[in-house]
């Protein structure tokens, strides 16, 4: 068996670069055995991801990567599957919403495994920014950068 590290905490490293976080929230996601099994093992990426909302106002997660679990033979899933995302009532109308009325989108930001066990994924209700924001934020960082560095010299 594969090891398994305790705290899996994958993140989106984009999605902050990209849009503008209007607010955060933590779903858990319907996963099949071997899905669970690969999260486990670290072997997912939600880089290109985002989050829809199907007819039925049910919210899936798209384009998230889940690797094939290595010993899953023929029971194994599909690495890029919609995967249902499970949030209580309330939120998920008040997501839909704001998505349909102001022109939001939904981003995942990290996907992690709870105290319980459970894996959760934690979902943003996001802004796109402008090329000039994201201007702004790498002036940003690269002014963080050079103040860490100023620091560390002295």
């Amino acid at each position: 068996m594969p090891s398994m590290q305790k705290n899996i905490n994958i993140k989106n490293k984009r999605a902050r670069f990209e849009f503008e976080i209007v607010d955060t929230y933590t779903a858990g996601i319907v996963l099949t055995g071997t899905e669970i099994k690969s999260i486990r093992s670290s072997k997912a990426s939600i880089a290109e991801s985002f989050c829809e909302f199907n007819d039925a106002g049910e919210l899936f997660v798209i384009n998230m990567t889940i690797e094939e679990y290595l010993y899953g033979n023929y029971y194994n899933h599909k690495p890029k599957a919609e995967r249902k995302l499970l949030l209580n009532r309330r939120e998920l109308k008040k997501l839909q919403k704001d998505v349909q009325a102001k022109g939001l989108t939904i981003v995942p930001l990290r996907l992690f495994i709870n105290d319980d066990g459970f894996a959760k994924l934690e979902i943003a209700l996001a802004k796109g920014k402008k090329l000039y924001d994201k201007r702004d934020s790498i002036k940003e960082r690269d002014v963080m950068r050079d103040i860490d560095r100023i620091k560390k010299n002295f």
